[in-house]
């Protein structure tokens, strides 16, 4: 893409000497604004910086690590944006296995010719695409809009307010949380194996990047207790992905309606839990008596839970009854809503199944 079809905007949360020098060293091949910001280290807002100077009619958010192929921003503008499509677009980003390979405390500097023949090669291959993401069924759309290669219209985002929530702190999972507000706003989320990129090797504490990213989830769950965002929770996002169609019918076959739902209410004044109310497929209710038990059963709150990932702290809740029906899904689903429930409560019962 020529260098006047596009600029560079960089998100910074600090202000450096060596960033300054670099981006004057581009100054006369490219158009970078940087946008810096003093405060502690905050993903969610350097991205927001960005976007909010950007003028240019499509978005894309790439992270620091990222290196594009050197046709992505074409190939990308061409085939999903040329025609002023509404849609978000997803490319490959190549090499996240390497965030599950424990700390790295220093990175060779390699070439860039170097990483740019490893990609070529990786797409020349048998074995592609080579994100994760792109091996399984694509079933719940917002789970892979990760920030690693990711476009949408900027008059999207300026008219659907599609910026990234600025609670969230630290390392995952804002990038999810964008990605489920993009698709609630009626935008399909596309993935695009001919567009991508390389993840490159950087300094990583994974310990701390875990313990952030359990908080964000936590965040994410409280702010929209779904299902597919508890499964998401709990699986990971490929593997919410391919189970996703299984779980429903296994959802359907337990609570014999079309789903469970999660009964939050308040029993001798104190907050009460019925985990494994059947739902039907308006995440309503399908019978009055699951409710029994609370103090004005007319105000009881149903979340569409299953009640394996719940949006308490630990013990916050009094009391938890899990439903008899709970106990006819799968082994590995039973026992998370069980550990669940003994985490949130101070007192759980559970149901017998006498079907």
């Amino acid at each position: 893409m020529h260098a006047g079809d596009f600029e560079v905007s960089i998100g910074a949360m600090e202000y450096s000497t060596e960033l300054t020098a670099l981006c004057s060293a581009f100054c006369d091949r490219l158009n970078v604004v940087t946008v810096c910001s003093a405060r502690e280290f905050h993903i969610p807002r350097a991205r927001n910086l960005a976007m909010r100077s950007a003028t240019g009619d499509v978005i894309v958010q790439i992270d620091a690590d990222t290196m594009l192929h050197p046709d992505a921003l074409q190939r990308l503008y061409d085939r999903c944006f040329a025609f002023g499509q509404r849609v978000c677009a997803v490319g490959q980003v190549v090499g996240y296995g390497n965030n599950q390979d424990g700390d790295v405390e220093s990175v060779e500097l390699r070439p860039y010719h170097e990483h740019l023949a490893a990609l070529e090669e990786m797409a020349a291959s048998a074995d592609w695409p080579a994100d994760p993401r792109f091996r399984v069924a694509h079933n719940i759309p917002w789970a892979f809009a990760w920030t690693g290669l990711i476009a949408l219209p900027r008059a999207v985002v300026a008219s659907d307010r599609l910026y990234f929530d600025e609670r969230f702190r630290g390392w995952g999972v804002d990038d999810l949380e964008w990605g489920y507000r993009i698709c609630a706003s009626g935008i399909p989320i596309v993935l695009r194996p001919d567009i991508y990129g390389l993840h490159l090797p950087h300094q990583r504490d994974t310990a701390a990047n875990a313990l952030a990213g359990l908080a964000n989830h936590a965040r994410f769950l409280r702010k929209w207790p779904r299902r597919d965002v508890e499964l998401t929770r709990v699986v990971g996002d490929t593997g919410a992905n391919d189970l996703w169609p299984q779980y429903r019918a296994d959802l359907a076959r337990a609570s014999g309606a079309a789903a469970f739902g999660v009964a939050v209410g308040t029993a001798q004044g104190a907050t009460t839990l019925r985990i494994g109310v059947p739902l039907d497929d308006t995440d309503n209710p399908v019978g009055r008596e699951h409710l029994a038990g609370f103090d004005a059963p007319a105000e009881v709150t149903i979340l569409p839970l299953t009640g394996m990932a719940l949006p308490y702290e630990s013990g916050e809740v009094a009391s938890c009854r899990i439903g008899a029906r709970i106990q006819r899904l799968p082994a590995a689903y039973r026992d998370a809503v069980g550990k669940e429930a003994e985490r949130v409560s101070r007192d759980v019962v559970g149901d017998d199944d006498h079907s």
